[in-house]
């Protein structure tokens, strides 16, 4: 039926029955328009609280803490048991820790997204009826922290190169496998941060601590700074389901090719299935390609019910106090 416009007293009132969908965007034009927007909103909420110096500061200064602080318990203590040099292991360390902060700044802005719009802005259910899919707005806002933490990864490898000794020659990366693991992984790291905004999205207090203690126990089975050889079988199984620990492993051995692998080796479930010492780069993409789709899919099926259940609860528009 076509909408019509009808005069009454002297008053022109649009007929045209109401389209829902005008409030959804009108396809991938709207939505690329929305996750930019999304992103800007985001970088400007993460930078414009302090003074671009001070930023930088804070940007920066947790990555190379965390960074210094397994330098020096390294240099204590040694390599100890595991058969290769101080250097070697402090290499390995070094990279593990500063992908870290890419790593949980992705897990982490998705959801502290939820949290800062809902308790302290009030503004998550405004953006909930803004004409975009409240996922991308998510993804978008996430995305602009995750920017944050690959500066912060960057700048703690420059700082490693400078004056740790960590030598990482252009030269010699392979390439294909640094840009295709870079890809793959920035995928799966939001759809974990996007899992954890479901969760967020139900819960009353404490939701700020959330992301931090995901993050920590990802630390566990992810490879970052120690092989997963050293855990139990169960948790090597729980890391090897874990698409960071894939995209960690493709990052490593992208930038270093030949370091020591965090999956494979002695006493280790992969060595033990598999017959080698460690995933190759084919295998370490797929790996990685599986474990991301699936862990991506998840993340997406459940944050569509907790948006569901929110919306029909009415907790879009509830503020915890916490």
């Amino acid at each position: 039926m076509t909408g019509r416009t009808i005069p009454e007293g002297g008053l022109v009132f649009d007929r045209t029955p109401f389209d829902p969908a005008r409030a959804e965007g009108e396809g991938l034009s709207d939505t690329r328009r929305s996750l930019r927007t999304a992103l800007l909103l985001g970088w400007r909420v993460e930078s414009n609280w302090t003074d671009p110096v001070l930023f930088v500061i804070y940007t920066v200064a947790k990555p190379i803490a965390s960074l210094l602080l397994l330098v020096v318990m390294i240099q204590i203590i040694g390599a100890g048991g595991t058969g290769q040099s101080d250097e070697t292991v402090m290499t390995f360390v070094v990279l593990g820790s500063a992908l870290w902060a890419t790593i949980v700044a992705g897990i982490a802005g998705p959801a502290w997204s939820v949290i800062e719009d809902r308790e302290r802005y009030r503004m998550l259910k405004y953006l909930y009826v803004a004409p975009s899919t409240f996922l991308v707005l998510l993804i978008g806002r996430g995305s602009a922290r995750l920017l944050a933490g690959v500066a912060g990864t960057v700048v703690a490898l420059a700082f490693a190169a400078v004056f740790l000794g960590v030598r990482i020659d252009i030269a010699t990366i392979a390439w294909p496998l640094f840009v295709t693991s870079l890809v793959l992984g920035i995928v799966p790291i939001l759809g974990i941060g996007v899992l954890l905004a479901a969760v967020c999205l139900q819960t009353r207090q404490e939701s700020w601590s959330y992301p931090e203690a995901f993050a920590g126990a990802m630390f566990l089975v992810s490879g970052v700074v120690f092989p997963l050889a050293i855990l139990p079988d169960p948790l090597q199984w729980l890391g090897l389901a874990n698409p960071i620990t894939w995209w960690v492993e493709g990052m490593r051995q992208s930038l270093l090719p030949g370091s020591p692998s965090a999956i494979g080796g002695a006493g280790s479930v992969w060595t033990a299935v598999t017959g080698t010492s460690a995933p190759d780069g084919a295998t370490i993409v797929l790996a990685l390609f599986v474990t991301g789709a699936l862990a991506t899919l998840a993340a997406t099926a459940i944050f569509r019910r907790s948006e569901h259940r929110a919306r029909e609860l009415g907790l879009l528009d509830r503020t915890t106090g916490s």
